[in-house]
């Protein structure tokens, strides 16, 4: 296989489709819009019910979206076990690792698993089980 053979999957790629260029295209005159009507005319908005109230209007609205909402990176203390002992752990360096794809709002770390090596960890927020799971293992946990 070389650069030169490639070609997309068949039926991937899809021409657009050219309407109003003449009867021979079978998509000439009406260009499949069919006989007169609004849809023949105009753009119809979507959602638009003809007049009827719609239907995202008739149903009640309830909740909240909190625009300022922060989601954290979840890292559990048992991940932690790979870093050498003496380790200042940071987000940045969980990222560079693979733990993390991203560090979204903050890293929060969670105290499911066990921790064997003094390490200082860096996060924006600890639980109370992954604190004394760090600090009984000789370790500190320095909130960023």
């Amino acid at each position: 296989m070389k650069l030169h053979n490639l070609q997309p999957a068949a039926g991937s790629r899809k021409s657009r489709k050219r309407v109003g260029r003449g009867s021979g295209s079978g998509m000439g005159k009406t260009s499949g819009r069919g006989q007169k009507g609004q849809k023949a005319r105009y753009s119809v908005a979507v959602g638009f019910e003809g007049g009827q109230t719609p239907l995202f209007r008739r149903l009640p609205k309830r909740g909240f979206t909190n625009p300022t909402r922060k989601e954290y990176a979840i890292v559990n203390v048992g991940d932690l076990n790979q870093f050498d002992a003496g380790t200042t752990v940071t987000p940045v360096l969980l990222v560079e690792t693979g733990l993390l794809s991203n560090e979204k709002s903050g890293v929060k770390i969670l105290g499911e698993g066990q921790l064997d090596k003094k390490l200082t960890v860096q996060a924006a927020k600890f639980s109370k089980a992954a604190e004394e799971a760090i600090t009984s293992a000789g370790g500190s946990a320095e909130v960023i």
